[in-house]
């Protein structure tokens, strides 16, 4: 993908630029959008447009562009975004820890825009995520009813339809032909398990259990909780080293 940060960021010819490099490659655009009122301001300031429109008008979107966050958007831009069949990724620990607002995930999806989940570098547990766009949503819309089924809906339906826009091999799925990606996570529940209570299993059990075993296209990364072809320790204290180098030259 062509990957750009924020249309604030930005000027015409850089997003002309990359927009044509993106087409000629057959691939999408990667971008920040509406993260922050900033970012709708500058655009309506600079372009007389709000972020979406002028991104979606430059050729930014379609099935292979990512818009991330999505936050500060009108109902005209969650149209446009629909009929664009542009990706939504949402980012909610993050949009919490920036303080920049809510993205209205709930009424995207309600107009069939494929909207995901991410972490956009808070975390690399993606069960905590899920609950954090759980009780976000109930909180933003002050209904209890709401987001018990979206927010694993975007991590386990959503986000394996996303990455099969763009690898030619199944992925999210076990079938036959489909690459062998899974987990086993250690789980003891104190209720039974079923496929009626999965999704409360998910939220209110899955999310702090540990994995055990990671495997990736049928090689075993992780047996019994150990990293099988990485020294974990040696990278530890490596990483340790330059993050105190990198600190000193800041």
């Amino acid at each position: 993908m062509m990957g750009l940060h924020a249309s604030m960021t930005i000027s015409p010819e850089t997003l002309e630029s990359c927009v044509g490099h993106a087409k000629d490659l057959g691939v999408g655009c990667h971008i920040h959008v509406a993260e922050d009122k900033a970012d709708r301001e500058d655009s309506l300031q600079k372009y007389s447009a709000p972020t979406v429109t002028r991104l979606l008008e430059a050729g930014a979107g379609g099935e292979k562009s990512i818009f991330v966050h999505c936050i500060h958007i009108d109902e005209d831009e969650m149209d446009q975004l629909a009929d664009s069949k542009t990706i939504v990724v949402h980012n909610p620990e993050s949009n919490m820890n920036n303080a920049v607002g809510v993205s209205p995930v709930l009424d995207m999806m309600n107009k069939d825009i494929l909207v995901g989940l991410g972490t956009d570098g808070m975390t690399s547990n993606m069960f905590t995520q899920a609950r954090a766009a759980y009780l976000l949503h109930r909180l933003a819309k002050k209904d209890p009813r709401v987001a018990f089924v979206e927010a694993p809906q975007m991590l386990l339906w959503n986000n394996a339809k996303i990455v099969n826009r763009f690898f030619p091999v199944t992925l999210g799925e076990i079938t036959k032909g489909a690459a062998a990606d899974i987990i086993l996570v250690d789980y003891t529940s104190p209720t039974q398990f079923t496929v009626d209570n999965f999704l409360g299993h998910f939220i209110f059990g899955l999310y702090d259990a540990r994995v055990d075993t990671t495997i990736c296209n049928g090689e075993i990364l992780m047996k019994n909780k150990e990293i099988q072809h990485l020294d974990v320790e040696k990278l530890a204290a490596e990483s340790t080293a330059l993050a105190n180098k990198m600190w000193k030259r800041l």
